[in-house]
């Protein structure tokens, strides 16, 4: 079973419109490295591709998509299809809903090998998805800024996702804000993120 601390505490990071809550360091450091050591190597990572001002776009970071069904997940005017559940990603879902009270059935994987990859201002606001739905947000590896920017106020608020770390975004979160992971030439080391979510498209 996943191993975490006996008492999590969390922290509420958005003023309004929205429940963004950072629970810290959910994993201990033994248990967050081999999770990110096992990940790096045996998830079937593949470039992403990104629809930008009517051009295909290959980029840096690497992606996989795991689900419960055969599902076709469009975003940023791609589709992707599933990949079934690797046991340990299964694992730390089933972690990630006891924490949260939600169901999870499906998982966006992003690798990011080092700083000089990050992704721009977005909300994960795909129709497939559950509106207002909770998305589970894991970090292993390197530690990375986190930003928000609320759509209409412009209010920033960073913080420092750590190694072994959890982040649950629901209710008005998306539809409020944006958020973006931003490049940092100071990060020299891989981060692999899994985004656990309610995927409610039809599968094919």
């Amino acid at each position: 079973m996943v191993s975490l601390f006996p008492l999590l505490s969390s922290i509420q990071i958005l003023p309004y419109d929205g429940e963004t809550i950072y629970f810290g360091k959910v994993f201990d450091e033994l248990k967050a490295t081999a999770l990110y050591n096992e990940l790096l190597l045996s998830v079937a990572w593949e470039h992403d591709v990104v629809k930008m001002m009517g051009r295909l776009i290959t980029t840096k970071r690497k992606v996989a998509w795991m689900a419960d069904g055969d599902f076709t997940y469009a975003y940023s005017h791609t589709e992707k299809k599933a990949l079934p559940w690797q046991p340990r990603v299964a694992e730390i879902k089933s972690f990630c809903e006891s924490i949260s009270g939600a169901t999870f059935n499906s998982c966006l994987l992003n690798l990011y090998h080092s700083g000089d990859e990050g992704v721009t201002w977005h909300s994960d606001n795909e129709a497939t998805l559950l509106p207002k739905g909770a998305i589970a947000s894991v970090s292993l590896g390197a530690e990375r800024k986190f930003r928000f920017k609320h759509k209409r106020t412009k209010e920033q608020i960073e913080i420092t996702l750590e190694h072994g770390s959890l982040l649950l975004m629901r209710g008005e979160t998306q539809r409020a804000w944006l958020h973006e992971l931003p490049k940092s030439a100071k990060v020299k080391t891989p981060r692999v993120n899994l985004t656990f979510r309610t995927y409610i498209g039809r599968q094919p």
